[in-house]
């Protein structure tokens, strides 16, 4: 099958490795991708977030189907002229892409729908704002409603800060500010056909970018899969109250929802809720789910993309698990210092079941450099956490990057 995945960074190289990795000799292009990509696919220097542009590179190239990895182009309806000119696509359209581009449009879908979430109040200024701090109290939870890189969320104790965040992010459109709900986070990616869903196995991303999560939030850190603490029949019911009802609902509003619903949960004492919807693959998780997916992942993008989800059986899993560490760039998630260059990643990569995924790099004169925050992901695939992470941190420790950190406690406490 000719593919066109659209994307930068590390979700969209790890879908890549995973089509790979089925040896159906897929043609794959990553438009605009990275060094790391490159390595594996042609990549071409294409605005992904230019709907026109990308339909007309599309159909002049006949691919057989379009992946939009990340939530910008979804938002910029990249979506929407790709399918009316007649080519499947992995992603939804504008209209529900809104889902993730804008809090309170999904909290009025899950309200709706009748999915379990946490108290919401929308403000437009800093007095709304400061009353609806005082109803919900500490911890105080802060949301800025659009697109905001994994930098719109802050949940602190300090509710001047709460205030400076609102400050910040009210400027540039409403924001929410929600009652704290205390538990187990987890994400569970569920893919849709616009009317049928079908889940994969669940993972637990680290959000804060220090150990013992502290520090701001970030886009990720590290992640694993699968959870062994969930209760059985967890997954079951996050489709039967959670994801179902709102495909069911946005098919209703007349905006069906077709690719990625990522629920991202957390398990409190009074029953899983809803924190938030992306309309795309999670960024790390995607990087632990999919090196475990047995059933090839072409025919489920495929089958998503063409309304054809309600005949497939389940997606299944190796028995084996994942564990994902991130390498970030200094002064990460504040102002990173980029074009440093990176060592080691051969050695790295040598190491039994590790595998490099590239977030943010380019190759400068045949010597590859960070460009972002998040650079790569050591990823590492073993029988047990404690084999996997001892291989992912043995992997991390070949790399070298001047001013380089990660978090040295990526799924420690399942591994204990």
């Amino acid at each position: 099958m000719k593919i066109l995945v659209l994307g930068p960074g590390a979700r969209e190289h790890a879908i890549i490795l995973a089509l790979l990795a089925e040896d159906a000799d897929h043609e794959i292009v990553c438009a605009p991708g990275n060094a790391g990509i490159a390595r594996s696919v042609t990549t071409i220097a294409l605005d992904a977030n230019n709907p026109q542009l990308v339909t007309d590179f599309a159909v002049d190239e006949g691919f057989e189907l379009v992946v939009i990895g990340p939530e910008a182009p979804l938002v910029a309806g990249v979506a929407d002229p790709l399918r009316a000119a007649g080519i499947p696509v992995f992603g939804p359209d504008r209209a529900a892409a809104a889902l993730e581009g804008s809090k309170e449009f999904a909290k009025r879908i899950m309200a709706a729908a009748g999915v379990p979430t946490g108290q919401a109040r929308s403000v437009h200024d800093l007095a709304a704002a400061a009353a609806a701090l005082d109803e919900f109290g500490a911890p105080y939870v802060v949301k800025a409603d659009g697109l905001a890189a994994g930098k719109g969320v802050l949940v602190t104790g300090d509710r001047q800060a709460a205030l400076d965040h609102t400050a910040h992010w009210i400027t540039r459109g409403n924001v929410l500010i929600e009652e704290f709900l205390d538990g187990q986070e987890v994400s569970l990616f569920v893919l849709s056909d616009g009317h049928n869903v079908l889940p994969l196995s669940p993972a637990q991303d680290y959000k804060r970018i220090n150990d013992g999560d502290t520090g701001p939030n970030t886009g990720g850190m590290g992640a694993y899969s699968p959870l062994p603490w969930v209760a059985d029949g967890f997954v079951n019911e996050v489709v039967a109250t959670v994801a179902l009802p709102t495909v069911r609902q946005l098919e209703a509003e007349g905006t069906p929802f077709v690719g990625l619903l990522y629920c991202g949960l957390i398990v409190t004492a009074a029953g899983t809720r809803v924190i938030e919807f992306n309309a795309r693959f999670g960024d790390p998780e995607t990087q632990v789910v999919l090196p475990r997916l047995v059933t090839p992942l072409s025919s489920l993008l495929l089958a998503a993309a063409t309304g054809h989800l309600g005949g497939m059986p389940a997606p299944t899993f190796s028995d084996n698990v994942a564990v994902t560490v991130v390498l970030a760039s200094e002064n990460y998630p504040d102002a990173p210092v980029t074009g440093r260059p990176l060592g080691g990643l051969d050695a790295a990569s040598a190491v039994e079941g590790v595998h490099l995924v590239h977030a943010a790099t380019a190759d400068s004169d045949g010597t590859l450099v960070a460009t972002g925050g998040r650079v790569l992901n050591v990823v590492a695939v073993a029988p047990s956490f404690a084999e996997a992470r001892e291989r992912a941190y043995r992997a991390m420790n070949l790399i070298t990057l001047e001013g380089g950190h990660y978090r040295t406690d990526i799924a420690a406490r399942v591994a204990r």
